[in-house]
């Protein structure tokens, strides 16, 4: 086996994902000879997980856009020896399957990057059966607060007032409020049976640590550079940085704080 084998096949699952697929997992209602679909399920978490713990007899088929996603996907599939998860690419918008062939939906954060929720919803009760249960988590509109309300006042000291409406836009449209994501689920045919708020909390020595995360770094970062002004990016960030690392050296330490909430969902029979 090759050493890029042996990546594929232990590769460490990221701690952003553990806490909401653990969650998910504890929530699902557990049957044999069932088919499942993981929504945006990335390199495949929890998706392997589930289908191991479901065994022969059941399938767990894993949806996502991503080219990168489909080529590791079926590495591990390979590699693994797992007969009972499939690869499959596509968006949750357009999703390619029958009608009401699903027993199983679940998406560990994986709702929260989709284009148009409406779009995947409607898909979503389109594809399983009547009674099929759904089982969402996303993070929620308070992710990192820390962050933006040290980022918010280097903004309003500046006067950039633009700056702000961006930034909360940008929050708004990736994480949308628990009493929106309510209406949105039970207004596509769905009942919503119970909603778990939670949360984890990430802790760094400083605020250089916290931007050189590999998460921040990359999934984040260039993000939030999108609604800071050209040119000025770098100094605002450094002066966000001073008030985080001033609240951290009071602390002891940086904390950013991750709130989710998990829903259990089914569909009407």
């Amino acid at each position: 086996m090759s050493a890029s084998e042996k990546t594929l096949l232990y590769d460490e699952l990221p701690f952003w994902s553990a806490p909401f697929g653990i969650l998910l997992l504890d929530t699902l209602i557990y049957k044999k000879n069932i088919r499942v679909l993981d929504i945006g399920c990335g390199y495949g978490f929890p998706m392997f997980e589930l289908a191991d713990r479901l065994g022969e007899g059941s399938e767990v088929h894993g949806l996502d856009p991503s080219d990168d996603a489909m080529e590791v996907l079926k590495d591990k599939i390979r590699l693994r020896d797992v007969t009972n998860a499939f690869a499959v690419q596509g968006r949750g918008e357009d999703m390619p399957f029958g009608n009401g062939v699903f027993d199983l939906i679940i998406s560990n954060n994986g709702f929260n990057n989709v284009n148009d929720q409406s779009k995947v919803l409607r898909e979503c009760f389109r594809v399983c059966k009547p009674g099929a249960q759904m089982v969402l988590t996303m993070n929620l509109p308070h992710t990192m607060t820390e962050f933006y309300d040290a980022l918010r006042s280097v903004l309003e000291n500046l006067n950039l007032q633009d700056c702000i409406a961006a930034m909360d836009e940008h929050i708004y449209d990736k994480r949308k409020p628990v009493e929106y994501l309510q209406a949105l689920i039970t207004d596509h045919g769905f009942r919503i049976s119970s909603v778990q708020p939670d949360g984890f909390k990430y802790r760094f020595t400083s605020a250089r640590a916290f931007y050189r995360h590999y998460l921040i770094r990359n999934f984040f970062l260039p993000h939030w550079k999108e609604f800071l002004p050209d040119g000025r990016q770098e100094d605002i960030l450094s002066e966000a940085a001073k008030l985080m690392d001033e609240k951290a050296e009071a602390a002891r330490h940086l904390e950013i704080s991750v709130p989710f909430v998990c829903f259990d969902c089914r569909k009407a029979e």
